[in-house]
């Protein structure tokens, strides 16, 4: 297989003839990509994306699907009080100060334009998560299609991108960028299917295309912590951004950001929803001991997990939770497959997970009394868990990284003295994002806030960009 890699030239193989030219590659054709591609195509600006599966999926089919966003259409006509300012200020208290804050501030003002004109313009429908609030926000600001799953929302920007007949070659993995003594990018070399190499130049390069969680040496480097867990992102995360950022002195940024989960269902490979652990669920290990407060996020909850009795802990419930549990489509697919237990009492419980029963009537009874079984456990609850008692069993896993090209506010890529390359843009899984540096940075939603907002931001970039080339009109920006 060939390595992604830099190449230095003036003139690109294959490349002559005038269909072997498009203003905007998007690399990438997962919700970053499609984004970028959709924005685009309102602006009236061509471009082409290149997506190394046969069909799109990428890090987007394997999430929940939802994306955090103030002040949408659906938010204000459901009443819900909100604002980019607010959103901003969730995002940095999540990440104590460490996220980058011009990012900070693009991001929150972006997503919501983004997700209305993908609304207004090309029929996505978006509605607010209500009753309940994901860790770290202070606003009912959760948005999904109706599917409520990540495969859901790729697929209905993906017909939205077959609608508006914005080309996308599939089966193409991009190896090469080629880059002139200006360091502008002329264009990219990608490999379908047999080994053969296609060229196409362009005028701006948007890396829509990945992080580094399915590259193990890179993980066990940069993410050490995580070197052991299970990787349930998707395997096109191999790295291929850094590597052409690195080639070409590129800086990078937020490497040890990322994004984990401590709710991955064993052996079913399936998410659990972490609104079970908001509404009053726990978690348990193999002792019957919790072991941390949940409601700090599901992102370091995946460490907590991994540091337990074989990396395993169960997540516990009752009746009025399964309710919600039901209303999430993974949770009904996990159930289905056989990861719901049912207990009717404690002595159940315990025999279900293997602890002593003596042990887990303890911990309920902390649970009960308002104290808290461990100091590091400040948690306190609204009710105590009533039988039947339901559990899951799962693990930390980590789902995709945070960091990686750094980027300015218009989603630019920056050299290393913090200049922007000339018409090399990065959004998504390829850029830093805005967790900062750690796992617990990470405020529910930033991976698909980063795709969409950046995928917006850059789009607008890029018609800028290639407007001043003189292929396009000043007109080419979006409104």
């Amino acid at each position: 297989m060939t390595a992604p890699r830099i190449c230095l030239a003036g003139q690109m193989p294959g490349t002559t003839a005038q269909d072997a030219h498009v203003p905007v590659v998007v690399v990438g054709g997962g919700a970053c990509g499609l984004t970028a591609a959709l924005m685009l195509h309102d602006a009236g600006v061509d471009c082409a994306v290149l997506e190394r599966d046969a069909t799109p999926t990428g890090s987007t089919a394997l999430s929940s699907g939802f994306i955090p966003a103030p002040g949408t259409q659906v938010q204000r006509a459901a009443g819900i009080e909100d604002s980019p300012a607010r959103f901003a200020a969730d995002i940095t208290a999540k990440a104590k100060g460490r996220a980058a804050p011009h990012l900070v501030a693009a991001y929150a003002q972006a997503i919501g334009p983004a997700l209305d004109a993908l609304q207004a313009r090309h029929g996505l429908q978006w509605q607010v998560l209500d009753g309940f609030v994901y860790p770290g926000h202070s606003a009912l600001r959760m948005h999904a299609t109706p599917e409520k799953t990540g495969a859901g929302l790729m697929g209905r920007l993906a017909n939205a991108v077959a609608a508006a007949e914005v080309p996308v070659v599939l089966s193409a993995t991009v190896r090469e960028l080629w880059v002139n003594d200006r360091q502008r990018v002329i264009g990219v070399g990608y490999e379908q299917p047999g080994g053969a190499m296609q060229y196409l130049s362009c005028d701006a390069v948007i890396l829509a295309c990945n992080g580094f969680g399915g590259n193990a040496a890179m993980v066990q480097a940069l993410l050490p912590e995580m070197r052991d867990a299970l990787f349930a992102g998707h395997t096109g995360n191999d790295g291929s951004a850094i590597a052409w950022g690195r080639a070409l002195g590129a800086r990078l940024a937020d490497l040890g950001g990322y994004q984990g989960h401590g709710s991955w269902a064993i052996p079913q490979g399936a998410l659990i929803s972490w609104a079970l652990m908001m509404e009053g669920g726990i978690q348990l290990n193999v002792l019957g001991e919790r072991f941390h407060d949940e409601t700090q996020g599901y992102s370091e909850a995946s460490v907590h997990v991994l540091a337990q009795p074989g990396g395993v802990a169960w997540n516990v419930f009752d009746e009025p939770l399964l309710a919600l549990a039901r209303s999430f489509p993974d949770f009904v697919g996990a159930e289905a497959a056989g990861a719901l237990k049912r207990c009717d009492s404690l002595q159940a419980l315990a025999a279900v997970i293997g602890c002593d029963e003596s042990k887990l009537i303890a911990t309920f009874l902390y649970m009960t009394s308002g104290e808290s079984q461990k100091d590091a456990i400040k948690r306190t609850f609204s009710r105590p868990l009533q039988a039947p008692f339901y559990a899951v069993k799962v693990t930390g896993a980590l789902f995709h990284t945070q960091g990686g090209l750094d980027i300015d506010a218009r989603c630019r890529v920056l050299d290393a003295q913090g200049q922007p390359f000339p018409n090399l843009l990065a959004a998504g899984g390829a850029a830093r994002g805005v967790s900062g540096d750690a796992v617990w940075g990470y405020l529910s939603g930033n991976g698909l806030l980063s795709a969409i907002a950046g995928g917006y931001i850059a789009a607008r970039t890029a018609a800028r960009l290639t407007a001043q080339t003189g292929d396009f009109s000043s007109s080419a920006s979006l409104p």
